[in-house]
């Protein structure tokens, strides 16, 4: 008997540099993992100031605001009797580490570093931290004085050790370190460590949360073992999502899910759990002192226990089986969370959107749709933080909204900007899914402003530009194409900060932009038109993947207005029409299809190619439809494109990042921006090539 214990993991939706409201929710996760009886409570990475901090690590302030919060933590009742597991920088040595520190009654029992720095993709965690590297070493850490006065200790423990208690013991691996190999837990669990723990910011992408689940249940299926993994949640202040995904794994099965994306700020799981189940499966499967001799790890004892006297009438957890979002439900619930904790975080009373009718704009908006479901649904759920925060955007704190298509009225103005060149197919487009969804719409003519810019340049030049179906020059065209986007751009913003106060309410709006991630491949947008706007939900999207998502909106919204969408041609719509209809497209324009553009965009951002090796791999993906000389014209004039716009990338607006393939510049692709778009001696490698398979076809 009692070898039964109760454990705690959560998601909290910290936010950086937001001491005070961190330390709220932490108190909160530990206040409710103490009431459903646990020992043990594990937190995020770098919860108490917040994982997104950046620069800000460098600063003195962050590191003296972290141990402030953790001497609260330290002093409060709330943690007595119970082990927490908290997150924070701490410097030791004159080096920065990003660090748990475990602590119980006032005493810090152990401060273990992270050995496995993040710094690649969306990560520079070597910016400003130190790694250890002194595996199995552990050196007296001297607290700061503030510390000292709670706990009356001068020194404490520092390094790679665990934590024995009197029943079990713990190990602590932190986010990258169960993606890396070898995996802590591994020589961990070779030396009797029965319970792993995994603090982290794990950011989300498509179809991420299974690469997490795969590796808990296959660690604790060959080593046996119980393990506890919580994640931040929401917009930590930046591009990325981190969507929970918190969970408890026993050998092998997964035995509690958290959500993966949720408006609650504190989501606490607890799981009941028998150590003799660990101890049996390792008896029978691991024997590990007869597969390898372990490396000891050091031992930090404390005198107290996870488990109770006499269990026997305590239920354990069961294994479940996960429960996958697809595709189309995690564009519709991630960008959505992501939007809400943007808006209520920015003081701004709500979104204005510049809706075309198209797929793009059309798949934002559905967005915030989505958002405005969640948010009315966590409220009739009783999330009083929710209610608040929607009290405080709309500016009335007697405001209860009765259904979603009300609340996107109140905090949601789309406008579909016409001009001379747009049709009237696109207008009742936008027009009819802004009254399904219930925003607040809009229909502005900028054929004045345009006249007007135009206007300026004739008198001071003498000149009049003409489009190319009119007789102009490709220059002209294309001037005249982009005077129409950048018009936009600044009516957009006139009426996100002007069309409230029109209206005699409150506040301002932030500027949704909709370009998809294929556009920002090729640069296939005007440099300051609608693209540039205050963030933008689908930047980390093809189009492919969010004509999926339209059609799924179709059936979960009841959105039949999307069947037109989809199935019009994607158009700017800034050229003349011909007879009365659009003659131009995207397609036509950028010479080559959506897909084959998403096809590229992997090929050079996941598999690093540059042209030769994208010659090489597409013309092996691509043979049953186009020929060697095909590809390799597609192949150069992606990269000429690429190239020539590249300098957008600097302005792109700030997107949810949702595929590893994203073009953003400023986080994301560290590519320069000044190339030479001749590519000779690449493209001349390809010329090559191209000419000794003519010469020498494969199959003869």
């Amino acid at each position: 008997m009692g070898r039964k214990v109760t454990l705690a993991t959560c998601s909290l939706n910290q936010w950086a540099l937001d001491f005070e409201g961190n330390l709220e929710r932490i108190l909160k996760s530990i206040e409710i993992a103490k009431s459903q009886g646990a020992k043990y409570r594990l937190g995020p990475e770098l919860e108490i100031c917040g994982f997104g901090c950046a620069d800000h690590f460098y600063e003195s302030d962050t590191m003296l605001h972290s141990f402030q919060v953790l001497r609260q933590l330290l002093e409060s009742p709330i943690t007595q009797d119970i082990i927490c597991d908290v997150g924070m920088p701490i410097m030791h040595r004159n080096a920065r580490y990003n660090c748990r520190v475990l602590f119980l009654n006032r005493k810090i029992l152990l401060i273990r570093p992270k050995m496995s720095m993040a710094n690649c993709g969306n990560y520079r965690e070597l910016r400003w931290f130190s790694p250890w590297k002194q595996l199995r070493q552990v050196e007296e850490y001297s607290l700061p004085r503030m510390i000292q006065e709670v706990t009356q200790q001068d020194t404490v423990p520092f390094g790679d050790c665990v934590l024995a208690t009197k029943d079990t013991c713990i190990g602590t691996e932190i986010c990258l370190e169960l993606w890396r190999s070898p995996s802590p837990h591994v020589q961990m669990g070779l030396d009797g460590v029965e319970i792993f723990t995994n603090s982290s910011a794990s950011h989300y992408e498509l179809g991420k949360a299974g690469e997490r689940i795969n590796l808990i249940q296959s660690s604790t299926r060959k080593n046996g073992g119980i393990y506890l993994y919580a994640n931040q949640r929401g917009c930590d202040g930046d591009r990325l999502y981190f969507d929970g995904c918190a969970m408890v794994a026993i050998n092998g099965d997964i035995v509690v899910q958290g959500a993966q994306f949720s408006l609650n700020d504190v989501e606490v799981l607890t799981a009941t759990l028998d150590l003799e189940d660990v101890q049996n499966y390792r008896g029978e499967y691991c024997h590990p002192h007869m597969e390898l001799e372990p490396k000891p790890c050091h031992r930090v004892k404390v005198d107290f226990s996870l488990s109770g006297h006499n269990d026997i009438y305590l239920a354990t957890h069961q294994p479940i089986t996960w429960r996958f979002h697809t595709p189309e439900e995690e564009i519709s619930l991630g960008p959505a969370c992501w939007l809400w904790d943007y808006l209520r975080r920015s003081g701004q009373a709500g979104f204005l959107l510049p809706l075309s009718g198209g797929v793009d704009s059309s798949s934002t908006a559905c967005i915030v749709h989505s958002m405005c479901v969640l948010v009315y649904q966590a409220i009739q759920d009783g999330n009083i933080q929710v209610m608040e925060d929607v009290c405080r955007v709309v500016g009335d704190d007697s405001y209860r909204p009765q259904d979603p298509h009300e609340l996107c009225g109140k905090i949601f103005t789309t406008c579909y900007m016409a001009s001379e060149n747009s049709s009237e197919d696109t207008c009742n487009r936008a027009k009819d899914l802004a009254s399904q969804i219930g925003s607040t719409h809009l229909n502005i003519n900028i054929d004045l402003a345009v006249k007007g810019i135009l206007g300026i340049f004739s008198m001071f030049t003498g000149k009049s530009p003409r489009f190319l179906a009119r007789g102009g020059s490709h220059r002209e065209n294309m001037a005249l194409q982009n005077v129409q986007a950048r018009v936009r751009m600044v009516l957009a913003y006139l009426f996100a900060q002007l069309s409230l106060w029109a209206r005699g309410k409150q506040g301002g709006l932030l500027v949704l932009g909709s370009a998809n991630v294929d556009e920002s491949l090729t640069g296939y947008f005007t440099k300051y038109d609608c693209s540039s706007a205050d963030i933008n939900p689908i930047g980390g999207f093809s189009k492919m993947d969010l004509k999926s998502f339209l059609l799924y909106c179709v059936e979960q919204f009841n959105l039949t207005s999307l069947r037109g969408i989809l199935a019009a041609p994607p158009t700017a719509e800034l050229e003349p029409l011909t007879d009365g209809q659009v003659s131009q497209t995207d397609e036509a324009d950028m010479g080559m299809t959506y897909s084959e553009l998403s096809i590229i965009g992997k090929l050079r951002k996941i598999s690093k190619c540059g042209p030769f090796r994208m010659f090489c791999k597409l013309i092996h993906v691509w043979k049953e439809a186009l020929s060697p000389i095909e590809v390799a014209q597609k192949v150069k004039h992606f990269f000429r494109r690429y190239s020539m716009n590249r300098h957008k990338m600097t302005t792109v607006t700030p997107s949810y990042h949702a595929a590893s393939y994203s073009p953003d510049d400023n986080r994301f692709d560290l590519r320069p921006f000044l190339y030479n778009t001749r590519w000779t001696w690449q493209f001349r490698c390809i010329d090559n090539e191209v000419s000794q398979m003519t010469a020498n076809p494969p199959n003869q």
